[in-house]
């Protein structure tokens, strides 16, 4: 799958349990994931290979909402970017499985992610 540069690229929704998420957007909608353990479940993408999202268990829905992810072929130049726009990096560039990514917010506090599989 193709990554756009600054496109809306992944969504993590907050979902305490895991197994209640699965079985209510398994059975409403017909999604299929990927089972990383007790720390994460990756949400396949519906038109294909490849995952759409996930479900973070150390979200609180009525705190954090869903976690928009944009994709970034220059991660760092991307972070400046969000800076000098005045945006707010409230988590730096981090290692994950699959990449690197940072956390921030916008001028009006909408929480957002960006990252980079480079």
């Amino acid at each position: 799958m193709a990554h756009t540069h600054h496109g809306i690229d992944y969504i993590e929704i907050p979902a305490p349990d895991l197994a209640a998420a699965q079985q209510f957007y398994g059975d409403a909608f017909g999604w299929r994931f990927t089972d990383y353990g007790p720390d994460y479940v990756g949400i396949q993408r519906v038109e294909g290979e490849g995952e759409a999202g996930g479900f973070d268990p150390t979200g609180t829905p009525s705190t954090t909402g869903p976690l928009v992810q944009l994709w970034s072929a220059d991660l760092e130049a991307t972070r400046d970017a969000v800076v000098e726009a005045g945006g707010t990096v409230v988590d730096d560039v981090f290692a994950f499985p699959g990449g690197r990514r940072f956390h921030f917010t916008d001028p009006a506090g909408n929480r957002l992610g960006v990252w980079s599989d480079v």
